[in-house]
């Protein structure tokens, strides 16, 4: 695929994404002028781009669907729900043909090309035409579209075309007789006001008989274009002094065609040109008149050098015409400038870079290492200066991955919508905290459980409209996405206003599954947490949408895979949140490195709290009094099973995560330490507490602990000894497991 498509295929997907937002928001506000505006210009921007490159079926359907906007937008159609769905299944169309175009095929296959023809057909239905010639949307003027305004049945004449023309002395000498000019004009439409100017005719003693002293000012109301009506003078063209100005309602009609312009660097003349308000010959006559007022100035000595005062001035286009072509100028202007500060680049050369900084972070401490070692105190100031900087270039490498997640929220909107209307319920869609950013591959990769998290809250969270007001509720549910960041993590919160986890039910189809024994008491964290067991639902009734038990299993893994953790609120009757803990990256953090034995192992630094130096540990329990909080601790040796004897003064590094504390017992604390990691590898998928390995600057090993899973372990193990006549289901305690 070559680079011009390439682009094309980009930008036109942004553009499809803008347009369905803008779609959705329009069911909202039907009268949103601007949004419909910027609806067309979407399609007209993916029109345009498709013409350029050829495209021709993603040309022809997009100018299809363009038809529909325009009548929209002219009023001639109201926004339905009918409609809005209509055109974002072209949405959809167009985006299968953008992939059609990325496959580099030559053409949509048979079932696409079907799909096509069957919303081309319901497209004409809504025009109200199967043969609807399409919307020009060129800049000629013979629009049969365009209405000239009346009043009572008469015909308003400012609202005519207002031709003024003084013909030169020479005129009838060069054999041109002024009044065929007027004829001429009069068959291109309908003179409706004509007054001869005769200011210029000399006193009688004056007055040469072969010269003409003549003027008109004429209105016309034509359906014909300024072009068509400045070619009727060519003949007299440089004889005669002329200027035409549009009727007020074209004047509307232009400030919007100069709107819809392709957002191209032009000139104020070429945008006025290209709209079709002024001819080119007035705006060479505008361009000459400016070079003459720079070189001349005024008398009152300021210099009109403006080329739209100086249109102004000569009677051809309207100060509002004016304004909106130099605010359409300032546009574009301010859009390329903008574009100028942004650089496209492909995502494998952004892996490619973060890759070369692991490595360069793993040298600098390698170098790090052998400086200290040395004990030179220059070698190690100079090494010092080089691990800030390689650090810099860490955070500014992993900065360039980061988006906000507000993309991906965008996206349920449309999913909000459409289940709500399948499923018969009212539910609206909150979004807060888009702006939240995190690694462009966490984003690419929570999205499928994010789907799966909602479609559940609109299938089984949101109760029916008749349910809901029964239980006092608003008909219209509540469907929420936040995310904040927390701790060094983003925390990713979906929730619902729906009727909750039903725990009972949740138990009994547990023990019908025998996932759970007779007898066997679970705390309501553990009963919640039930459906993420694979297969596992409490739905009666399978739909297309969930009920197969194939959705939260599949949540978790993919959570976890990705080093976080889903954890689960509910209150029956008011709703549930499910809150995803994600790190902030997946390639480099900030460590803390302990010591047990001669293995070395790392603490990621933002779940660190604090260190405690521990010199009698205590014996029998795994907790201590920490400022009044009980809090519970794990020692890597025993967890690990490393052999040896521990030295008598241990150190506790208290980690915090997802709103729990523990403490986990190390041999010595050996400082900061930038990790970069590596995955362990398919070899090692049951490894309980260990969520990565890196590779420190002597070379060695070190492995990453999973705090999410180390905290998971403390508290489970304390739960267990303080309640030690329950019987405990065999849950599994590690992603892994």
């Amino acid at each position: 695929m070559d680079e011009i498509t390439g682009v094309f295929i980009q930008e036109s997907r942004e553009q499809l994404a803008e347009m369905e937002s803008g779609l959705l928001r329009l069911e909202q506000n039907p009268e949103d002028q601007d949004n419909i505006n910027s609806i067309f210009r979407a399609a007209h921007t993916i029109k345009g781009g498709s013409g350029v490159i050829e495209c021709h079926f993603i040309e022809s359907f997009t100018h299809r669907v363009e038809n529909l906007l325009d009548a929209l937008r002219n009023g001639d159609l109201v926004v339905t729900s009918a409609l809005a769905t209509l055109l974002l299944e072209c949405c959809d169309h167009m985006g299968s043909l953008l992939d059609v175009l990325g496959a580099e095929a030559s053409e949509p296959d048979a079932e696409l090309q079907t799909r096509g023809e069957n919303l081309t057909e319901r497209l004409k239905v809504l025009l109200g035409s199967p043969s609807a010639a399409p919307a020009n949307s060129g800049m000629t003027l013979h629009d049969p579209t365009v209405e000239v305004e009346s009043s009572g049945g008469g015909i308003v004449i400012t609202d005519s075309w207002h031709i003024s023309v003084r013909f030169g002395e020479n005129v009838l000498r060069g054999g041109m007789e002024p009044l065929s000019f007027i004829r001429y004009l009069a068959s291109l439409g309908e003179i409706v006001g004509l007054e001869t100017i005769t200011d210029a005719i000399p006193a009688a003693a004056e007055m040469d008989p072969e010269s003409c002293y003549i003027g008109f000012e004429i209105q016309l109301q034509t359906r014909s274009s300024k072009a068509d009506i400045e070619r009727v003078f060519d003949f007299v063209r440089d004889e005669c002094d002329l200027h035409i100005l549009p009727p007020n309602s074209k004047l509307s009609e232009y400030i919007k065609r100069i709107e819809e312009l392709p957002e191209d660097s032009m000139r104020l003349g070429e945008i006025l040109v290209r709209c079709g308000a002024l001819t080119q010959a007035e705006i060479d006559q505008g361009l000459l008149n400016q070079k003459t007022a720079c070189s001349s100035p005024s008398t009152d000595g300021a210099v009109h050098s403006h080329l739209g005062e100086i249109l102004v001035d000569n009677k051809v286009a309207h100060k509002e015409l004016i304004e909106a072509a130099v605010v359409k100028q300032t546009q574009v202007n301010d859009k390329k400038a903008k574009e100028a500060r942004l650089v496209r680049v492909q995502a494998d050369k952004l892996d490619q870079l973060i890759d070369l900084v692991g490595e360069l972070v793993i040298a600098g401490a390698s170098a790090n290492l052998l400086a200290q070692k040395s004990r030179q105190a220059g070698l190690v100031e100079a090494t010092s200066v080089l691990s800030r900087l390689v650090e810099n270039i860490r955070d500014s490498a992993l900065q360039l991955r980061m988006v906000q997640i507000g993309d991906t929220f965008t996206r349920f909107n449309r999913v909000v919508r459409d289940v709500s209307k399948e499923l018969d319920k009212e539910i609206e869609l909150q979004i807060s905290g888009a702006e939240t950013e995190l690694d462009k591959t966490v984003v690419e990769k929570i999205g499928d459980p994010l789907m799966h998290l909602v479609r559940n809250s609109l299938d089984h969270g949101i109760e029916p409209v008749a349910l809901r007001l029964e239980r006092g509720k608003p008909a219209c549910g509540r469907v929420s996405l936040n995310a904040f960041h927390d701790s060094g993590s983003i925390v990713i919160e979906v929730s619902d206003d729906g009727g909750g986890l039903n725990k009972e039910k949740i138990a009994a189809k547990a023990l019908e599954r025998g996932i759970i024994q007779p007898g066997q008491q679970l705390s309501d964290a553990e009963i919640v947490n039930l459906i993420f067991e694979p297969g596992f639902s409490t739905v009666d009734k399978v739909s297309n949408l969930s009920g197969r038990g194939v959705g939260m299993d599949v949540v978790r893994r993919n959570i976890q895979s990705l080093r976080g953790a889903v954890n689960v609120t509910t209150v029956e009757g008011q709703g549930s949140t499910f809150s995803i803990r994600l790190p902030l990256t997946l390639a480099i953090i900030d460590g803390f490195l302990v010591g047990v034995g001669k293995a070395a192992y790392v603490i990621p630094l933002d779940t660190v709290v604090e260190c405690i130096e521990q010199k009698e540990p205590p014996s029998g329990r795994s907790f201590l009094n920490l400022r009044g909080e009980a809090l519970p601790f794990i020692r890597l040796r025993d967890l690990f099973e490393i052999k040896g004897t521990p030295p008598a003064r241990e150190s506790i590094v208290v980690i915090q995560f997802g709103g729990q504390k523990a403490g986990i017992v190390v041999d010595q604390l050996m400082g900061e330490f930038q990790t970069v990691i590596k995955p362990l590898g398919v070899m090692f998928p049951h490894l309980q507490g260990i969520g990565g390995s890196t590779i420190l600057g002597s070379g060695e090993v070190a492995l990453i602990l999973d705090v999410a899973a180390l905290v998971r372990i403390v508290s489970q193990s304390e739960e267990q000894k303080f309640l030690p006549e329950r019987n405990h289901p065999s849950l599994p305690v590690h992603p892994n497991n």
